[in-house]
């Protein structure tokens, strides 16, 4: 089987203050997409900041970045409309009119470490229906068991197109704990021809990557997910993590999917 890696570079958190090679502006951002993908990833998992490092959903700051991504390399971007716990929804929700091939969509609120993060109902359908309609696939990303069952009332209503694509979060205080009977139980009950992904927040990445490989999914690597790439040691980018996801993959047999195959594997077209 061929494994999609995502590189997740910036996220909605951390800044140059907790790891300097966090890159923010959208140069950087596109920079560190460009290497990731030279390192073999095909999905690139992209936060937007302002000049203050802060998250934005400025749609000319969106803009700017998917252009230059596009202008280095023919990675699959996928925007986060998650943005960041300040950001209000109605914000977050614009980033779709930029018509990403991807973007997250989180079918639930949920407190997130010490704050909320807020997806009401009513607004969660309408940005599911304004992807549909644009044809951005959506990326669900389940904090817990509850959100499946969210996502899947939202397939039923006809507001997901299938294949559906998972990413199961873990380690989020507030949300599933990062552990491997947790992992486990939430790949039993995806549905049938699900694609899906790990993305393990903080220090137990390694080894739930690794154990989500074994299984059959997909890996996210990233300077968003952790700062580290061992103990004490910053992680000098998002590169070495994607090279040591590739790492695993292969030492498991895998192939590392292409642009291409990726795209054909969620049912995309160019």
């Amino acid at each position: 089987m061929s494994v999609a890696i995502t590189v997740a570079p910036t996220g909605p958190i951390a800044t140059k203050a907790d790891n300097p090679h966090l890159p923010t502006t959208p140069e950087e951002i596109a920079d560190a997409v460009e290497a990731g993908f030279r390192a073999g990833a095909s999905v690139a998992h992209i936060h937007l900041r302002d000049e203050q490092q802060r998250p934005t959903a400025d749609l000319a700051i969106g803009r700017k970045v998917m252009d230059l991504i596009a202008e280095r390399c023919p990675i699959l971007i996928q925007m986060s409309t998650g943005v960041g716990l300040t950001v209000p929804f109605d914000e977050r929700e614009k980033l779709i009119d930029l018509a990403p091939q991807m973007a997250t969509l989180n079918p639930c609120s949920m407190s997130f470490g010490q704050g909320e993060f807020l997806n009401p109902p009513a607004g969660v359908e309408r940005m599911a229906a304004k992807m549909r309609d644009l044809g951005v696939k959506p990326e669900l990303e389940i904090y817990d068991t509850g959100h499946l069952e969210a996502c899947l009332r939202l397939r039923d209503k006809g507001l997901l197109p299938e294949p559906l694509q998972f990413s199961i979060v873990l380690g989020v205080q507030g949300g599933m704990a990062a552990t491997a009977d947790n992992l486990l139980t939430m790949v039993k009950r995806l549905p049938d021809g699900a694609i899906w992904q790990v993305i393990a927040i903080g220090r137990t990445n390694l080894e739930l990557t690794a154990i989500a490989l074994a299984l059959g999914g997909n890996a996210r690597a990233g300077l968003e997910d952790t700062l580290y790439l061992g103990k004490g040691q910053l992680a000098e980018g998002s590169t070495p993590l994607v090279e040591r996801a590739v790492r695993l993959a292969t030492e498991l047999g895998h192939e590392i999917a292409t642009v291409e195959q990726t795209y054909a594997a969620l049912g995309l077209s160019r």
